[in-house]
Order: structure tokens, then C-alpha cells, then sequence
């Protein structure tokens, strides 16, 4: 009874998702897109038939079910809340769906196939496609400004500084307010400046480091799925290079041109079904680390300078100044990326920054009287 009860969940999963991109596909009006959204939806039909011959091993009288009540309100909610939701969480169903296929493969020792594993980037490519008309209620209109902004190196170093400045000035404040020494104020400093920039840059190393391994794990995977499956690989290029805006018979063509030797078909099949860019898989871990420590370390220095030379209410006062310029040139620095006022992001950001720093001042304050009393 486990056994079937997995099945019926599957095969419930697969029609829901052809049921889905089918009415999504007649939503649209370039026929392109169209046969695409189509194409998906017969292929997860196909699936589904699959479950339930299986499920049809255990019991014969069983029959093919309809879309849930689940999907139907999905749709539904769409018209109010925009279609494209129903992308994202068809882009969920299919990244899982890869994740626990490969798993299991890898697992039992069967051969990678390809076939589901591609799925997400052609769902991606229709999404980012300007002639899909997803949109439905006035909801969905917003999405629109949570596209990539663009600049992550710049827009790092910007995050980075300010993570370094806030958490310390934060930190020294706190410390400040209950009334100890000023070497005291200096230890606290540098020992958050180190702790914070440390496990940055910790962070940092990881990040880049797991996404290099990452990269060429899908590499070597890609590489069996072409050779075990090259005409599925060749159909799914074929329906990526649709939901970018070609015609089938355009995308059939320049398929069947990649295809001709092996080494380009798996460029085309890493660039533009992975995603990844092999100039750019050489990137330094340790470089980004390093990076990353400097920038945490420069925003966390300026609430804690003036203590170094000044103690008392006037080092205070020049922190609490030098962390208020710091957070408004910050501030006018993520409007490189918002497009927001460079007078509003910066005075958001002062005001952000004092409020954390005030909290902190004055949980050190109470716990400097309790600690005289």
C-alpha cells in the first residue's frame, strides 16, 4: 500500500503539471511560446501514462486521474496574483524532480538519461522571454522589479562594507554604553572587526569554493547525459532555443549544427542549459576571501578610529559621526543598483544604522548599571 500511495502522489504531481503548462500555453499568443508551454506539457503527460502502467501492475482497474483541486485553485489565483507565479513553482517541481532522479540514479548505479534534468532552464528561458504573456492580475505587475540588477561585484563590496560598519558600530556602542575604559571599548572593537571579517571572508571561500565543485559535478553529469541520451538532449536544446524567441524550424536547424560533434554540443549543452560560463569556473576562492575580509574590515574600522586616539563622551560623538557618513555614502551607493533618490537611500541608511546602534547603546547602558549596582 506504500508502494501505490507513492505512485498515486507522483502520478497526482505529473498531471497537475501538465495541466498547468497546458493552461498556461493558451494564454498565449505568439505560437512559438505556445508550442513550447505544449511540448512540456505532453512530455509530462507521457510521465504520467508511465506511473500509472506501474500503478496499473498492482491494481488493474485503476484509471488515469484529473488535476487536482490544488492546480485548478493555482490557476485560479493566478488571474489576481499573475501567472508567473505558477512559473516559479513549476520551476520548484522541476528543479526537485532533477535533484531526486539524480540522486536516486546515482544511488541504484542506472545511467543518467537527461531527460527531466534540463527542464528548469527552459521554464527559465520561457519566463525571461518578453513576448510571454503571464501577467493576469495586477499583482504580477510588480515582479518585474525583482529582475537582476546587475553589477554583483560592485554590489558585494557595497554589502560588504556596510555589514562591517553597521554590526561594529553596533558592537562598540553597545559596549560603550556601559561606561568601561576605553582600551576596553578598543579590545571589544577589534575582536568584532576580526570575528566578523574572518567569518566573512570564511563564508566568502565556501560560497565560491562549493559553486566551483558544484559547477563541474553538473559538468560531469551533462557530459553523461549526452552520451547516453543524445537525441532527448538534442530535443530539449530544440525547445530551450524556442522559448527564447526562435521558431522551430530555426532552433531545429542550429540544434542539428551543434550537434554535429560531440565537443560542441556539450559547450552548447553547459552554456546555455547549465548556465555556466567555463572562462569564468577558474575564480579564486582564496581571492574572495581575501576580498571580502578588507571590505568587512574598512566599514568596521570607521565607528572604532576615533577611540584610538580620544576616549570618553568625544570618541563617542566621533564614532557615532563617522559611522552617520559612512552609512550615507553607503546608502548612496546601493542607489547605483535601486535607482532610488541618492538623498533617500542615504538618510534610510543613517537612520537604519543609528536605530541598531541606539538599541545596542542602550542594552549596554542597563547592563553597565546593573553591573555597578
Amino acid at each position: 500500500m506504500t508502494e501505490i500511495k507513492k505512485l498515486r502522489e507522483q502520478l497526482q504531481m505529473e498531471v497537475d503539471t501538465s495541466f498547468l503548462y497546458y493552461s498556461i500555453a493558451q494564454l498565449q499568443a505568439d505560437e512559438n511560446l505556445k508550442a513550447v508551454l505544449n511540448s512540456l506539457s505532453d512530455i509530462e503527460k507521457g510521465h504520467a501514462n508511465a506511473i500509472l502502467k506501474k500503478i496499473n501492475v498492482i491494481d488493474p482497474n485503476f484509471k488515469m486521474i484529473p488535476p487536482s483541486g490544488k492546480a485548478k485553485l493555482q490557476l485560479k489565483l493566478g488571474k489576481v496574483f499573475g501567472y508567473s507565479s505558477i512559473l516559479n513553482n513549476l520551476s520548484n517541481i522541476e528543479k526537485n524532480y532533477a535533484s531526486k532522479t539524480i540522486q536516486q540514479k546515482n544511488a541504484d548505479g542506472v545511467p543518467l538519461d537527461g531527460f527531466e534534468h534540463n527542464h528548469l532552464k527552459i521554464i527559465e528561458a520561457v519566463s525571461d522571454n518578453r513576448k510571454l504573456n503571464i501577467d493576469g492580475g495586477f499583482l504580477s505587475k510588480f515582479e518585474s522589479r525583482h529582475k537582476s540588477v546587475g553589477g554583483n561585484a560592485l554590489r558585494a563590496a557595497v554589502l560588504g562594507a556596510n555589514d562591517g560598519l553597521v554590526s561594529n558600530m553596533s558592537l562598540v556602542m553597545g559596549v560603550a554604553g556601559a561606561a568601561v575604559s576605553n582600551s576596553t571599548i578598543l579590545l571589544t572593537g577589534v575582536a568584532g572587526l576580526l570575528a566578523g571579517s574572518i567569518s566573512m571572508a570564511l563564508g566568502e571561500w565556501l560560497s565560491v569554493q562549493s559553486s566551483r565543485e558544484l559547477n563541474q559535478r553538473q559538468i560531469e553529469l551533462e557530459t553523461e547525459e549526452l552520451e547516453a541520451s543524445p537525441e532527448e538532449e538534442k530535443h530539449e536544446v530544440i525547445l530551450l532555443y524556442q522559448a527564447k524567441g526562435m521558431s522551430k524550424e530555426e532552433a531545429q536547424k542550429l540544434a542539428d549544427k551543434l550537434f554535429e560533434n560531440k565537443e560542441t554540443a556539450l559547450n552548447t549543452l553547459i552554456s546555455e542549459e547549465l548556465g555556466i560560463n567555463k572562462e569564468e569556473m577558474g575564480g579564486s576562492a582564496w581571492e574572495a576571501a581575501i576580498t571580502s575580509f578588507l571590505l568587512f574590515s574598512v566599514g568596521a574600522i570607521i565607528p572604532l578610529y576615533p577611540f584610538i586616539f580620544l576616549d570618553g563622551f568625544k570618541a563617542i560623538m566621533l564614532s557615532i559621526a563617522s559611522g552617520v557618513v559612512g552609512l550615507f555614502i553607503i546608502g548612496a551607493s546601493i542607489t547605483l543598483f535601486t535607482g532610488r533618490s541618492i538623498w533617500f537611500s542615504g538618510f534610510r541608511q543613517i537612520i537604519f544604522g543609528l536605530a541598531a546602534a541606539a538599541v545596542t547603546y542602550g542594552i549596554g547602558a542597563l547592563i553597565g548599571v546593573s553591573v555597578a549596582g
